[in-house]
């Protein structure tokens, strides 16, 4: 038993009246002791569900960032004009909705914003569909890539992919615990805004409520994190929504911040005033959402099409690739009708396949 951890426990654990947050050295030191296995299975899982009934603050996903940035694995620069998107998406992947955000990296690619995706396989709490499945469906298998490799895959085509049994093996030991407790603990939230990447990097972070926005900002405001967008997405994805208005943050150096936390402004897109109808397009099984994929990269109508155009657009508009939201629906539309993103994905299999 780790005497320290218990400390630690026993300051988040103590209840409403003498309960106390952890500062982000605190937050540091805890969660190394968890990944590297210092504290025993009793202590981790009273820690994760006493936290998650606390509610981290900015400064305990701080550090717990700078834990994962010391033991967790990092692609490393390559030479590109414009800094990569780092897709925060939940872990524990779709159950009700199609997501679009790997066509969305394919897109960016072409346009040579550079994309980099982290994430598990099926696991708790919903065990939904994850990103490397339906990469898999596509052709391009990241869980048998090691990091030089996927290092080189990354280099080569602008999209990586960290997948953690293989490149974060310690991170993976704590997802059994989330079966357990039963609920995601505060290290789901903070893998949103995790950024496997040494260099300057511009995170993209799904969440579902709204509280969680503001842990972000406060994450962001101690790490000197300068460009952000927070998306309102569907299950917490990076995913703009069809049936609704999209609540977006814009990281915005200019801004006047409330204290404590980076600045931001609001962005709110109505789907309706860019010609889309209000619809999310439903989750199929694995095999028919590839399908479908595939024919929006061969530029074919669909619903599936629709909410690319709309994800895509707003994306190469926010990556400065696009001078408007209109001109970056209107560049999806080209790039997909001419075939070059279809080439994108070939270009990627191979680049993944020959390892």
């Amino acid at each position: 038993m780790s005497n320290a951890f218990r400390d630690l426990l026993k300051k988040i654990g103590s209840g409403n009246h003498t309960g106390e947050n952890l500062t982000r050295t605190e937050a540091f030191s805890a969660t190394k002791m968890m990944l590297l296995g210092e504290a025993t299975p009793a202590q981790i899982g009273a820690f994760l569900i006493a936290h998650r009934i606390k509610r981290p603050t900015g400064e305990e996903l701080a550090g717990m960032l700078d834990a994962y940035d010391e033991l967790g694995p990092q692609l490393q620069e390559t030479n590109t004009s414009r800094p990569p998107i780092v897709m925060g998406i939940p872990y524990d992947g779709r159950s009700r909705t199609s997501p679009i955000s790997i066509i969305t990296a394919l897109i960016l690619a072409q346009m040579e914003q550079p994309v980099i995706m982290h994430g598990s396989d099926r696991m708790p709490t919903k065990y939904g569909l994850p990103l490397v499945e339906v990469w898999q469906g596509l052709g391009v298998d990241w869980t048998k890539l090691q990091l030089a490799q996927t290092q080189e895959v990354f280099a080569q085509t602008g999209i990586g992919l960290i997948y953690l049994p293989q490149h974060f093996p310690l991170a993976q030991t704590v997802f059994e615990y989330r079966d357990q407790i039963g609920k995601r603990p505060p290290l789901a939230t903070m893998e949103l805004i995790w950024c496997p990447y040494a260099g300057t990097a511009h995170i993209i972070a799904g969440f579902v409520h709204p509280p969680t926005e503001g842990m972000f900002l406060g994450a962001f405001a101690l790490r000197g994190t300068s460009e952000f967008t927070t998306i309102k997405g569907l299950e917490g994805s990076c995913d703009l929504p069809r049936d609704r208005t999209a609540i977006i943050g814009l990281s915005a150096p200019t801004a006047i911040p409330e204290p404590g936390l980076a600045p931001l402004q609001r962005l709110q897109l109505t789907p309706r005033e860019y010609g889309f109808t209000s619809y999310n397009v439903p989750l199929k099984p694995t095999d028919e959402l590839v399908g479908e994929i595939h024919s929006v990269l061969e530029g074919k109508p669909s619903e599936l099409m629709q909410s690319t155009l709309w994800n895509t657009g707003f994306y190469l508009w926010r990556s400065g690739v696009s001078p408007t939201m209109r001109s970056g629906i209107a560049l999806t539309e080209e790039l997909l009708a001419g075939g070059q993103v279809a080439k994108k994905l070939v270009e990627l299999q191979k680049a993944a396949s020959f390892m």
